[in-house]
Formats: structure tokens, C-alpha cells, sequence
């Protein structure tokens, strides 16, 4: 009896004993994995599939590109375009559930979310998100990105994933939104610092630590995060550990499709296949569906709408009063806003100056003006 003789029956046998225990036939579901495109070579794409098949069994892989590889079913393409052409046709009529591929580009309104495994205590945290762009809006794009890792989250079976925004430009404004949308009602759960000042305003020792579910940035500030956490312990040119980039996630976006970079190595794309695999199982559109349903019931739109309005006020000819030693500051003001901060106390008669604390951007202003100038600071929906 041959080798692959010896693997139907022994594949026949299994399908038997999963019947007997379960009752019924559990089909495996079908994944695509395109083998062009990486750095590291077509033999790496292939070596994560037989990988994934010997350690996963509710899944199989697919290949989509130039060669026929033993034990596996495959589709031929002969370069990357190719192979984009057969994912999506395949995605589309069904015959895979979901794929995993690289150089893709998704449309505006899509973006992936990445999936990592924190140094520091081995928990998995979401990074939201890693490639293409949710909004050419950056503090629109950041709240949408919360939402979609919030939906990958559950996909992945965290029911109540708790969220924390990383302290980059943007955060303060993007924290007012999600702040709003829990208030009118959307189900979010904010995590909690491990610094001293607590928030979910997060910085990188958070993100060692696994503070939140979900850590919320851009995509280009994403992007940088999954290559050092994939590739910190192989000198940066190949990606060992975690899922990978992840699905792409948008309203109304239905195909699944996960992506891995030119670096990515077999033991990634291998969690990368069953990071899609676990989407596609637990029905990641339909969680879409449903978190974009109960946004849209709370009138996000309008929401972007009315902090867009506050963020492009911009202050202008305002006469800076008489200087004063400023020694007190007023942290919580997004960069984006610091210069209108300090104009609109100038405006209201009050001395201020610009700075930069170790936590982010601060408002400076003499120590008997302090009460007042937080006041101000925060009718005017700065702090």
C-alpha cells in the first residue's frame, strides 16, 4: 500500500470516528493560500501548509499559484495578479471560505486586523489596524478601526473584548467619539492602563503588557507594530511569530481575506491560515453585519459629523496676553487641537504656552490661572 493510499484511509477513518462521536459529518473548512509574492520564497508559502495541515485538522488548505504540490488540491496561477484573480473567483463562489495571501489592495472603508502574542505575559492582542485605509479622515479611520477590532475580537470568541487607544496623533479625539457612542448606547468595554494614571489612552509598555483586547492606532503606526512583534527575535528579515496582518474588515466588505507580508514565515502564515479559519467558522461577516447595524442605529455618521465641525475650527489673529511663568499643565489635548487650546485661552485673556509632557501634549499656564483655564478647556470640549 502506498504512502498516499495509506493517508485516504487513514483520513476515512477519521471522518468515521468524528461521525461516531459527533453524530454527524463536520466538512473541514476549505481555506486558499496564494504562494507568490514572498521574499522568502514560494517554498515557505508551502512549507506553512503542510505545516497548518499536520497541526490543524478542522481546516484544509487550498494552494493557488504555479505549483502542484502533493496532498494538496491546487489551482494553477502563474504570477501574483493571477493568483488574485483565482482567490477571488474562488472566494466568491464558494469553494473556499477564506484566504490567505499578500500585495493585496483593499478599497477604502477596508482595513486588516492584525492579531499578536505580547512578549511580556504570552496573551494574544488585537491590532487595529495593520494595512489599507478606513477613512481618509485619520480620527474617523482610528474610531472605525476600534469598531473592526472589536468585530475580529469576536470572531475570535471574546464576547466583551475590552479596548485601549494608542497614544498617538489622534488619540484624544478618536477617546471623545468612542466616549459618545457608548453613551448613546453602542455595547464597548474600555480597558484600563497599567500605568499609574490609568485610562485607556495607552502607551507602549500597555501594549507589552497585553492591556487591552484590542489596541486601537493607523494602520501605518500598525503596520510598524506587527513587524516588530513578529520579527523581534529573528533580526527583522523573517516574521516568526503571531497571526499575521489579518482579515480585512469594512462595512459591506464580504470576502475574507487575511494578509501576511513579504517577511512572513511559515510558522505566521500557518497561525495566519488559522486566525481565517477561526473568522470563517464563526461567521466574521455576520458579526460585521450586526456591529455596523447597531452603529448605524445610533447615527455614527452624524457623530463624525458634529467632531469634524470641532476639529476644523482653527483660531486665528487672537492677541497673546502678557507673558506669564507658566509651571502648572493641563494634560488630555490631542496635538491635533493644541494650538487651538492655547489660542482659545488667549482669546478668554488667560497666558498659555504649548508643551510636551511624558505622557503627550500639555497645556501650560501659571499656577493661579489653572482652575479657570481647565474650565475653559473643557466647555470647549478639549479635555
Amino acid at each position: 500500500m502506498t504512502q498516499n493510499v495509506k493517508k485516504i484511509v487513514a483520513e476515512v477513518f477519521n471522518d468515521i470516528a468524528d461521525i461516531l462521536e459527533k453524530g454527524y459529518y463536520d466538512e473541514k473548512i476549505k481555506m486558499g493560500l496564494t504562494t507568490l509574492g514572498s521574499e522568502l520564497g514560494e517554498e515557505e508559502l508551502i512549507k506553512a501548509a503542510h505545516l497548518a495541515k499536520n497541526k490543524y485538522s478542522d481546516f484544509e488548505v487550498m494552494l493557488i499559484g504555479p505549483s502542484e504540490v502533493e496532498g494538496f488540491t491546487c489551482f494553477r496561477a502563474e504570477n501574483e495578479e493571477e493568483c488574485h484573480k483565482v482567490m477571488e473567483k474562488l472566494l466568491d463562489e464558494g469553494t473556499i471560505k477564506g484566504c490567505v495571501t499578500l500585495h493585496y489592495n483593499f478599497p477604502i472603508g477596508v482595513s486588516t486586523v492584525g492579531r499578536i502574542i505580547t512578549p511580556a505575559k504570552g496573551k494574544e492582542v488585537f491590532i487595529a489596524t495593520t494595512t489599507g485605509t478606513s477613512s481618509a479622515d485619520r480620527i474617523e479611520a482610528m474610531v472605525k478601526n476600534a469598531v473592526y477590532g472589536i468585530i475580529a475580537a469576536k470572531a475570535c470568541g471574546i464576547k466583551r473584548p475590552t479596548v485601549g487607544i494608542l497614544n498617538v496623533d489622534g488619540a484624544r479625539q478618536v477617546e471623545k467619539v468612542l466616549v459618545e457612542l457608548k453613551n448613546r448606547g453602542y455595547d464597548i468595554e474600555f480597558c484600563s492602563s497599567i500605568r499609574s494614571d490609568g485610562g485607556f489612552i495607552l502607551r507602549g509598555n500597555d501594549i507589552l503588557a497585553g492591556s487591552a483586547d484590542v489596541i486601537v492606532t493607523d494602520s501605518l503606526t500598525g503596520n510598524v507594530l506587527m513587524k516588530i512583534f513578529s520579527a523581534y527575535t529573528t533580526g527583522g528579515d523573517y516574521e516568526a511569530l503571531g497571526y499575521g496582518y489579518g482579515p480585512g474588515v469594512g462595512e459591506g466588505y464580504s470576502r475574507l481575506i487575511n494578509i501576511i507580508s513579504r517577511a512572513s514565515g511559515a510558522p505566521v502564515i500557518c497561525e495566519a491560515l488559522r486566525y481565517c479559519a477561526t473568522c470563517a467558522k464563526n461567521e466574521i461577516n455576520k458579526i460585521s453585519e450586526e456591529e455596523f447595524k447597531k452603529l448605524n442605529s445610533l447615527n455614527v455618521k452624524e457623530i463624525f459629523e458634529k467632531f469634524k465641525k470641532v476639529n476644523e475650527k482653527s483660531i486665528e489673529d487672537v492677541k497673546c496676553p502678557a507673558k506669564k511663568i507658566v509651571t502648572s499643565t493641563i494634560p488630555g489635548i490631542d496635538i491635533l487641537e493644541l494650538e487651538n487650546a492655547v489660542k482659545t485661552l488667549w482669546a478668554k485673556g488667560i497666558y498659555a504656552e504649548s508643551g510636551m509632557g511624558c505622557t503627550g501634549p500639555v497645556v501650560m499656564v501659571a499656577d493661579e490661572d489653572l482652575e479657570g483655564a481647565t474650565k475653559i478647556l473643557k466647555e470647549c470640549n478639549y479635555v
